[in-house]
């Protein structure tokens, strides 16, 4: 049964970070990634666990992956283009009883199998709230959850909605005003803590790795050694031939590699110190126990004050673009809300 076999995950803080392990993984014999997709908060909730599907939902189902998949999330949803592939996945999995995450392990084994590949591997940073349900589901399963300095993600973050500018097409203007509506130093500083916090509860567990983004850039081979090793398959140096492309601070490059630069992108600017002292008020906490130090910038007191007379109208923005992205607000605003 496919939910025995084993497979992985990667999730975390930074959807940089998660996405340079998309792309080293990818270069694997064996390991295949699929795209995010946000099978769990979006269209899974833990009262889905025993819920069965009829035969015609489970096609649904598999459309809206699929779609995800070969499409992206961020594009308008046109499920419909891909029953066809969705009921030949439906059909191929003969008689058995059809629950939400039995499509969706049958999808990512299904896509894996199409490439060549024999271990799925699916990146969605935001499983790092699904922890427990993914090691559930999937008892083979192995995650690496990826962490990144706080402070480079709120540049990363407050820059993402220019990629439409710098090669990132598939990105619609839509989805650009989303992404700008959504910085805010503070949420943004919250949001990793609720990660943070999520990962430490299986900072022990054999089948949970915390890997810092950092430590790839400074030391690529040594880390993705360790990596491999968790994962239980072989390293080879050729995975880190990696192209240079979707970071919010600079244009795609036809560049292959690790690039070390990027750990420090935002010391050179694009946060203004009151930016930096609400991320290291808020999440500071944290800091120590991955090797992050605080810069304790001297701000203006009035351009913090505004900073956060400004975040009550922000949030309230911010949920109201990405009210479809949750199929359980309660359920979603819980487990972000932690930390």
């Amino acid at each position: 049964m496919q939910l025995e076999q084993p497979c992985f995950f990667i999730v975390g803080n930074s959807r940089s970070g998660t996405t340079m392990m998309l792309r080293i993984l990818n270069n694997h014999p064996q390991v295949f990634v699929l795209n995010e997709l946000h099978f769990f908060e979006q269209l899974w909730s833990p009262a889905d666990k025993n819920k069965e599907l009829k035969r015609a939902e489970a096609v649904d189902l598999a459309a809206r992956l699929y779609f995800v998949q070969k499409e992206g999330y961020t594009g308008e949803m046109d499920a419909a283009k891909y029953r066809f592939d969705a009921a030949q996945l439906i059909e191929s999995m003969g008689r058995q009883r059809f629950f939400p995450h039995t499509i969706y392990a049958a999808l990512m084994w299904q896509t894996a199998l199409d490439e060549g590949k024999t271990i799925p591997c699916e990146k969605t940073p935001q499983n790092v709230f699904y922890i427990k349900e993914i090691l559930e589901l999937f008892p083979k399963a192995r995650i690496i959850n990826m962490v990144r300095d706080p402070r480079a993600i709120l540049l990363s973050q407050k820059r993402k909605w220019l990629r439409r500018k710098m090669g990132a097409t598939f990105i619609t203007e839509k989805e650009a005003r989303r992404l700008r509506v959504n910085y805010h130093p503070y949420t943004l500083s919250k949001l990793w803590n609720a990660a943070i916090a999520a990962a430490q509860v299986f900072r022990d567990h054999k089948q949970v790795m915390s890997v810092r983004f950092e430590d790839i850039l400074e030391q690529p081979a040594a880390t993705m050694q360790k990596i491999c090793l968790h994962l239980g398959i072989p390293y080879h140096p050729e995975m880190l031939d990696i192209p240079q492309a979707s970071s919010s601070n600079e244009a795609d490059s036809q560049e292959t590699g690790i690039k070390k630069e990027r750990a420090g992108n935002w010391k050179n600017g694009g946060l203004s110190p009151a930016e930096i002292k609400i991320c290291e008020q808020t999440s500071g906490h944290y800091f120590e126990a991955y090797g992050y130090e605080k810069l304790n910038p001297s701000t203006n007191p009035i351009v913090v004050a505004g900073w956060y007379l400004l975040f009550p109208v922000k949030l309230v923005l911010a949920l109201f673009l990405n009210l479809n992205r949750m199929k359980s607000i309660g359920e979603t605003l819980k487990r972000r809300l932690r930390g």
